[in-house]
Formats: structure tokens, sequence, C-alpha cells
């Protein structure tokens, strides 16, 4: 049996939506605003997420399981090591070719993009390789870095003491970012050391706030590594009734008003804020949630099998990365300006990158199993 076939094809195919779903968004197409978040106030980002973290939790845990702790941390290292190495190859793709065009092409939006780089380019790149100047779109890889650096920690953690203490700390870390807590240790940290970066050049994601999701998607992994999940009683109905009504406002809420809940009113869009998962956020994020756990196996065998959505999950690594390479390259050949451009141009641009997508992970899987060359 390959590898393929002894994968979970569903959670493979889960993340290739995670990622089709991104790409779209992010594409500078007629097709983004309409795809983005088209289950509610609930982006592709915080599934992808959790997705990592439920795949990192259930493999390392029956890592630790077998090989012990130890193998577990080093897992967690070379995969770090790994992303990271995959950022830093963007990053200086972005600062040189990709930047370059977007000079050459006078596409000020892209410009204004790069715009503390350009005006501070030392600092800018070894800021970058550092992981504290976070370029849009470039600072998702740099969350994913720290989070698999302290996963190690939080997972023996839980797998030898329980995941009791874990939880109190990260929902008090996720509580008090909504109050701008890395901001406040961020001017702690520039008054110390004079550090140049400022603060909105560090990246939007709020690692308080993103931490949460990830423990709970290595929570949820290392239970199911263990069999808990399969062997766990079925919520509630009154739950997965809540659960639907929440999911249903949201989503009609969401396909009504448009990607901003309540209009100009700052304070209430907070509760929904993407940067900081606001409260209101969370509660539609779980009430998805709890109907993925209770209808998931209901729905792995009844849906027909997205072979492609499979492939793109299976190599998410490289399909992120160049994701993230085209999406620069169109906005800096193309700009963000689509007024001139027909929905046909658009649609074609978007099924063309979607297919090159497909084409490198079947790339990168053909690469992974390759036999070795004889010696």
């Amino acid at each position: 049996m390959n590898d393929m076939a002894r994968r979970r094809w569903e959670l493979d195919a889960l993340r290739g939506l995670m990622l089709v779903l991104m790409f779209a968004t992010h594409l500078p197409t007629k097709y983004s605003i309409g795809l983005g978040q088209p289950l509610g106030f609930v982006s592709a980002a915080e599934g992808f997420v959790i997705l990592s973290a439920f795949m990192a939790g259930m493999i390392n845990t029956r890592k630790a399981e077998k090989h012990g702790i130890a193998s577990m941390r080093r897992s967690f290292l070379r995969r770090a090591l790994e992303v990271y190495g995959c950022h830093v190859a963007c990053l200086l793709l972005l600062f040189t070719l990709i930047a370059t065009l977007g000079l050459v092409f006078h596409r000020d939006e892209f410009v204004n993009y790069l715009g503390f780089y350009l005006s501070q380019p030392l600092t800018g790149l070894w800021a970058g390789i550092l992981l504290i100047y976070n370029p849009p779109l470039l600072d998702i890889l740099p969350l994913y870095v720290m989070l698999l650096l302290v996963s190690p920690f939080i997972l023996s953690h839980g797998i030898q003491h329980g995941w009791r203490g874990i939880f109190v700390i990260s929902t008090l870390l996720w509580f008090v970012s909504q109050f701008e807590f890395s901001a406040w240790l961020y001017q702690g940290l520039v008054m110390l050391t004079g550090l140049p970066v400022p603060f909105n050049e560090t990246g939007s994601f709020e690692t308080f706030a993103w931490q949460f999701l990830w423990v709970f998607g290595l929570w949820l992994g290392s239970l199911d590594a263990r069999g808990v999940l399969r062997e766990r009683k079925p919520f509630p109905r009154g739950v997965v009734i809540a659960a639907l009504l929440t999911a249903a406002i949201f989503f009609i809420w969401r396909h009504i008003v448009g990607q901003v809940p309540f209009g100009e009113n700052e304070a209430l869009n907070a509760l929904q804020d993407k940067w900081h998962l606001g409260p209101l956020r969370m509660l539609n994020f779980f009430a998805l949630l709890i109907l993925i756990l209770h209808y998931g196996e209901r729905m792995r065998q009844s849906v027909p099998r997205l072979r492609m959505f499979e492939v793109m999950g299976a190599a998410s690594l490289p399909v992120f990365c160049v994701h993230l390479v085209m999406v620069l390259l169109a906005l800096a050949l193309l700009g963000q300006n689509m007024d001139h451009r027909n929905d046909l141009g658009d649609l074609l641009l978007l099924m063309g990158g979607l297919f090159g997508l497909y084409l490198v992970a079947k790339f990168a899987l053909g690469m992974k199993h390759k036999p070795a060359l004889p010696t």
C-alpha cells in the first residue's frame, strides 16, 4: 500500500479545499471577494491552521508513543526548519524578482506592500530573515514556524500530564490578545532594543490569538491518535441544533451584508476580527467545527472523493508557497485594479492558477516518493 492510500484522504481533501479558497481569495480577480469567507465570518486560514495542527498532533502523538518524546521533538524541529526555509525562499524572491517587476510595471498599490523594505532594504532583509518583518501575505508561515517550535513542549505536556493547564493558559492568551497585548509587548521590546521595525510591519496575524486554534487542533489530533475521537459519544441533540442555527445565522448574515459585518462600526467589527480571532468569529468557527465533527463520518461515506483536493492537501507546503508566489507575481504584473479586465479573463487566470498548483502538488508528491538512485 502506498503513502497516498494510507493517508487520511478526508483530511488531505479538506486542506486542499482550504488552499483553493485561499488562492481564490488572494489572487486579484473579480471572484476574490465572493469566494472569501463563503461559510460565514470564517476564512480558509482558520480551517487550514486547525487542520495542520490536527495532523501534527495526530502524527506526532503516534510518534511519541512509538519512538519516544525525543523523536517527536526532532520531528517538530525538522518541520519547523523546513517551513522556515520555504518562507525565506519566498521572502528573497519577493525582495528581488517580484519587487523589481512591481517597480518596472509601476504597480503603485503593490509597491505600497513593500514600502518598508523599499525604504530600508537592509533592515527589511535581516528583519525578514529573523521573522520580525513580515510583509502582507508572507506572515502566516512565520506564525506556523513559531507554533511548530513550541508544539513539542505543548504536546509532550499534554500527553504526560493532561491538557487542562494548557487550555487555561491558551484561553487566557487569546483573551488578552483582544486588547492589543502583542502591541504592548512589542513596544516594550522596541524601547529596550531600539528595534527599527514598526509593529504594523510585523504581520497581520495576532500570534497570541491564533495559538488557541493551534493548541485546540493539537489536542484534537492527539485524541484522534489514541482513538478517543472515534469512541466519543455523539453531541447532544440540543448542541447540534444550536450549532446549526448559529452557523445558519452567520451564513445568511455574511451573504447579506458582505465581508464587513457591522459596516463602519469598528468597535463591533472587532468582535468578528480575523486577525485577532474576535469572540463572534470564534463562535462562528466552533459552530462549524461541531457540525463537521458530528456529521463528518456520514459525509466522508457519502460525498464523492475529489482527488484534486486530496493531492493538493497532501503537498500542502509546496502548494501554499507556490500560491504565494503566483499571487505576488499577479499583483506585481497586473495590479489590484480589475476594472479593465473582463470576467472571462479573470476566470481563466483563476482556473489556470489552480491547475498550476495541482501540477506543483503532483510534482512534489512524485519527488517525495521517487526511488533513490543506485549508488
